[in-house]
């Protein structure tokens, strides 16, 4: 299996986005060749730099540009997209240049909370409302509908009626924390990209 060089699409603090570069720091397959965010001032990008994996800033202009976007992931060689909080739309010339080789991370079950609007904090709050005994993060295949494409994986953990909503954040953190570097090497691996 040759080495499959991903990007990482990022618009806030990188948690996942560190998780995923350390994960693969000496992986023998793939490697995390550039961090791209939306926003200068995500501190993803400063975790990515620390870690010494190039970064892009892409603001919605930049990234709604092919004669911008292509060229970028062609310079890093790009084979793979994984999307770790990133909340822009995906172009959909960027979708069907890597058909099915995009794969996002949603802070839920899906298909319940999930669509327009519903990322983060918005997310948890939304499963507090709802008195749900368990949450889970998802990961799915990237399709020009957000958050619709084919369930790849997905992890749940009970809930308490007392959990606040930073105590649901935290929980479904911690199986991201635990379980998306896996699901990313295993789809990758699968692929043989």
């Amino acid at each position: 299996m040759e080495r499959t060089n991903i990007a990482i699409f990022v618009s806030g603090s990188g948690t996942n986005c560190e998780n995923l570069i350390k994960y693969f720091a000496n992986h023998e397959h793939i490697y995390p060749a550039l961090v791209v965010s939306n926003k200068a001032d995500a501190y993803a990008l400063v975790r990515a730099e620390r870690l010494g994996v190039p970064t892009a800033v892409t603001p919605k202009a930049d990234l709604n540009n092919p004669d911008v976007m292509l060229p970028l992931l062609r310079r890093y060689d790009i084979g793979f997209i994984v999307l770790a909080g990133f909340l822009p739309i995906v172009p959909n010339f960027i979708i069907d240049a890597y058909p099915h080789k995009i794969i996002n991370i949603h802070p839920a079950l899906l298909p319940k909370y999930g669509g327009k609007g519903m990322w983060g904090h918005h997310v948890h709050e939304a499963v507090k409302a709802a008195g749900e005994k368990e949450t889970g993060m998802t990961v799915h295949w990237v399709t020009p509908v957000c958050d619709s494409g084919e369930i790849i994986a997905q992890f749940s953990v009970a809930l308490s009626p007392d959990d606040s909503v930073d105590d649901i954040a935290e929980k479904e953190h911690q199986l991201e924390m635990e379980h998306f570097p896996k699901i990313v090497e295993s789809v990758i691996s699968e692929l043989k990209v």
